[in-house]
């Protein structure tokens, strides 16, 4: 008849030993940390300053911000840096968050085993059966509440990649990260006036806009005092051809037909078509083959001075925001272990216990004790019968 009680109190007496453990209100020791003390040890000395040893720009090297830069330019020279490279470079960075953090709840959950395994108190050691019973429960339940933990863990990790906030009152964006290259001497090749686009995402170097506009009027002078000098030439050579003279060589390239080394350049298809004025084409042209592309392509080895600032700018803005969001996992992942596994069991592990173990048709077998003490029990019960025996006879005296 009192089966169900009894199995009633080992079950709140286990579940009671656990909360006091993860709290830390059962027996303190001096040897060791033990429970709720891991529990905290793993959250701040190990997961968050793994976190916080992790330079988000160690895999990151110059070559590959210069190739994602360019990639995003397209066909032409962007006047600013676009914000393409850095989402993609901040995103990898913020994908490296997640191993670490599925792995500390993987690490709460073993200490919740451990937690679990020193609540069986003495009493259970006399009942083998229901020891097993509730060892296999509490796992079962424990790895249930794992799943909804990792599934948050890695929400919060897509959620940060999703949405990359430059906005955000921490990131270090338009002067400020210009400040901070000048002060960092990342930009030290000579004074450059920078100009942010977008919080510091889109950036462009006066200097160099200004030195490329100087180069662009001088090319296009250039460009024109050479192709009236063709002109000249050209017409010069026309009129040489009509009166019945033959042209003159230039640079060592000889008219087909008409040189007077009797050797040409082109081809045969070309220097055999002539213009309706009676000259060759191949004295205005001449065949130029250029090199094919290479299957893969990288980016000069040579830096220049907007190469340089661009790639220190890239760096200064990935480690800004990979910062943001670090403390905001080292905040958040807790809580969501916390959560979802520490707390949930503390709460329902009581009422998973009995839903599971108390049952009219189990309550023989898991109640069953083991040989050893059913042995023990009947010597007891012997020598309590001799000694009942032995008081009554010596009341008849």
């Amino acid at each position: 008849a009192g089966q169900g009680v009894k199995l009633l109190n080992i079950l709140g007496k286990y579940c009671e030993a656990f909360s006091s453990m993860v709290e830390g209100k059962n027996k303190v020791s001096t040897d060791q940390l033990s429970g709720g003390a891991r529990i905290h040890y793993i959250f701040q000395s190990i997961f968050v300053k793994s976190l916080e040893e992790i330079d988000p720009c160690k895999n990151i090297s110059d070559e590959d911000i210069r190739t994602s830069i360019q990639n995003s330019d397209g066909p032409k020279g962007a006047m600013f840096l676009p914000e393409v490279p850095f989402e993609i470079l901040v995103r990898k960075q913020i994908d490296r968050l997640l191993d670490p953090s599925l792995q500390c709840a993987k690490f709460i959950y073993d200490e919740l085993v451990k937690i679990s395994h020193g609540c069986l108190t003495s009493e259970l050691q006399k009942y083998p059966i229901l020891k097993r019973r509730m060892g296999e429960s509490v796992s079962n339940f424990l790895r249930d509440g794992l799943r909804p933990a990792e599934t948050m863990i890695t929400h919060i990790i897509e959620m940060e990649m999703d949405y990359i906030n430059t906005s955000h009152s921490s990131f270090v964006g338009g002067s400020k990260v210009v400040e901070l290259a000048k002060h960092e001497g990342l930009s030290s090749r000579g004074p450059t006036s920078l100009s942010v686009h977008k919080d510091g995402v889109g950036i462009s170097s006066e200097a160099q806009l200004k030195s490329s506009t100087e180069n662009n009027v001088q090319l296009k002078s250039e460009r024109g005092q050479k192709s009236r000098a063709v002109f000249a030439r050209d017409t010069s050579r026309g009129a040489t051809a009509e009166k019945g003279f033959q042209p003159d060589t230039d640079a060592g390239t000889s008219v087909a037909g008409g040189g007077q080394n009797g050797h040409s350049l082109v081809s045969g298809s070309l220097s055999s078509m002539s213009d309706p004025r009676g000259y060759s084409l191949n004295s205005l042209y001449s065949m130029i083959r250029l090199r094919e592309p290479p299957s893969t392509l990288k980016p000069s080895e040579n830096k220049t001075d907007r190469d340089r600032t661009e790639i220190a700018i890239v760096k200064l803005l990935v480690k800004s925001y990979y910062d943001i969001v670090r403390k905001s996992i080292e905040d958040a992942v807790p809580k969501a272990i916390m959560h979802f596994l520490v707390n949930h069991t503390k709460r329902e592990l009581h009422n998973v216990l009995i839903r599971k173990l108390y049952r009219e048709s189990l309550l023989d077998d898991m109640l069953r004790e083991t040989d050893e003490v059913l042995i023990r029990r009947q010597r007891i019960q012997e020598t309590l019968q001799v000694l009942e025996q032995a008081h009554r006879v010596l009341l008849l005296f």
